[in-house]
């Protein structure tokens, strides 16, 4: 994957194991997003589940997932330790790779949305999704919890949600979706069951009332066990690592004269984080991350070119997902794309080649075009389901007043500006490719002949399906200079058919 976004939602279930099975079940039935783990905690009485995948693949999962919670938790039969106001209580977007944290803002937010309109499930956005700054802190937007919000949510205009009615959900509550950076669930347990220690040492840390710039903390009961627990959200684990913030517990618990019984981790950790922790105890000198086996080994593994079933099916799997991205726009700039490799490849069959030194210089610029539009078409293939998803978000804006319909109106018109723009650039980028296999056809190696037809047909493919593309948001075929380019592309590609089927005759 080239793209991917983290999500973490947090349910308000820690207790009842088939019912976590069941919310996992529904996030593995969207193609394209794999589960990395999930975590159950009993006094919590929560669950955290982690999973990954290209951004739409990621959205249709959250939705999903968060419709399952809906129909398994009941906020009315449920208490624990931690604080909650939703069945799926948090929903989280994190930017891995390929993805800027504006991008996962637009998909908090359309995620919320969709949730609202389609779960009737009030919505509130947080931290770097958040439109108002007293909605960046996810305690602020949970504060007084499910039965707190239940309350107050019709009433108080400070509590109405970001999408959705101003009413609770009366068995799910509402969610808090928003955007953020990667963090650290941390939780150190100490030898007592004195909950007023955990408090005190919790408050001393958090960041709020003075501690660690990047800690969240709070003080739990941990019955089972008959101990008590600071559980600390590390929000930088750069700035704050987790060394520090054990060290700080650890010292605030001994002034009052209680040890530390262990530590956890919920959910993954980056492996800088660990890194850090052990620089920090072992003092090492000298050392790299080279040095560690598992990276070494999985830097090795990278150079090696996956098999070709692996790198078709990639993107044949993220067509299939169900999404309305990647779709046909998608699929004719990867046709034009494969059109200007089988170019690529037909120049390098006859460069070098003693027989055709002559034209060895032409070919080799052949090459370089090729190349050049074909890297161009490889983008078009995000840029178009990019463009698309744009539109899609245009349409789901608000449209109760005059001004939020004239601003979705202008919004869509933009947006409708960019899909028509990418697949017309598709179109034109594909003739090109088709012009540089006609050269091809009259220079190249013959044997590569039945190549070029492939190509020729593949690139007139692209252009036609980008025109499909054009024609469907312009709401006409009535484009003069497409339709001309169509028809040339089309004359094109039948000559090459026809050099080919020449040469196939008999003697």
């Amino acid at each position: 994957m080239d793209r991917i976004v983290e999500c973490i939602p947090n349910f308000s279930e820690g207790r009842d194991e088939a019912k976590v099975d069941e919310l996992v079940a529904a996030i593995r039935a969207v193609p394209g997003v794999v589960v990395l783990g999930r975590e159950l905690d009993a006094d919590h009485h929560r669950s955290v589940i982690t999973f990954a995948g290209e951004p739409e693949a990621a959205l249709e999962a959250a939705v999903r997932v968060a419709g399952r919670a809906v129909e398994l938790i009941d906020l009315g039969q449920h208490s624990g330790e931690h604080p909650r106001m939703g069945a799926i209580d948090v929903l989280p977007f994190v930017p891995i790779k390929g993805v800027s944290m504006e991008d996962c803002v637009r998909l908090a937010r359309r995620a919320g949305e969709r949730i609202a309109r389609e779960l009737r499930l009030p919505v509130f956005l947080y931290e770097r999704a958040a439109t108002r700054p007293d909605r960046v802190n996810l305690a602020d937007v949970r504060r007084g919890e499910f039965e707190g919000l239940r309350e107050e949510i019709g009433t108080n205009p400070d509590r109405r949600p970001d999408f959705g009615e101003p009413r609770a959900h009366p068995t799910a509550g509402a969610v808090a979706v928003g955007a953020r950076p990667p963090l650290i669930a941390y939780n150190v347990n100490l030898s007592t069951d004195d909950l007023g220690v955990a408090k005190r040492v919790a408050r001393a840390v958090r960041g709020r009332d003075g501690g660690l710039q990047y800690v969240k903390a709070l003080g739990f009961e941990i019955r089972d066990r008959g101990q008590v627990q600071v559980s600390m959200n590390l929000v930088n684990y750069e700035a704050t690592p987790i060394f520090r913030a054990f060290e700080m517990v650890r010292r605030e618990a001994e002034r009052y004269g209680v040890a530390v019984a262990g530590s956890e981790i919920v959910g993954l950790v980056p492996q800088a984080a660990l890194d850090a922790c052990g620089d920090y105890y072992l003092r090492l000198e000298n050392f790299s991350a080279d040095q560690i086996l598992e990276r070494r080994l999985q830097a090795a593994l990278a150079e090696v070119p996956p098999a070709a079933d692996q790198r078709l099916g990639t993107f044949a799997a993220e067509v299939a997902a169900g999404t309305p991205a990647p779709g046909g726009g998608s699929v004719a700039a990867y046709a034009g794309a494969l059109a200007a490799a089988l170019g690529e490849m037909v120049c390098r069959l006859t460069i070098g080649k003693k027989k055709f030194a002559a034209v060895e210089a032409e070919a080799g610029a052949i090459l370089a075009q090729c190349e050049q539009l074909g890297a161009a078409l490889r983008r078009a293939v995000a840029e178009d389901a990019e463009s698309f998803a744009r539109v899609i978000e245009a349409m789901r804006l608000p449209k109760e007043s005059e001004a939020e319909r004239l601003a979705r109106a202008a919004a869509i018109e933009q947006a409708t500006k960019g899909a028509v723009a990418v697949p017309r650039r598709v179109a034109g980028t594909a003739m090109e490719v088709l012009e540089l296999l006609d050269e091809l056809a009259g220079i190249g190696n013959p044997n590569s002949l039945s190549d070029l037809a492939v190509g020729a047909q593949l690139a007139l493919a692209a252009m036609r399906g980008a025109a499909y593309n054009v024609f469907v948001n312009l709401g006409s075929a009535e484009d003069e200079e497409l339709n001309e380019l169509l028809a040339r592309g089309q004359e094109i590609a039948d000559g090459i058919e026809s050099q080919l089927m020449k040469g196939m005759a008999p003697r």
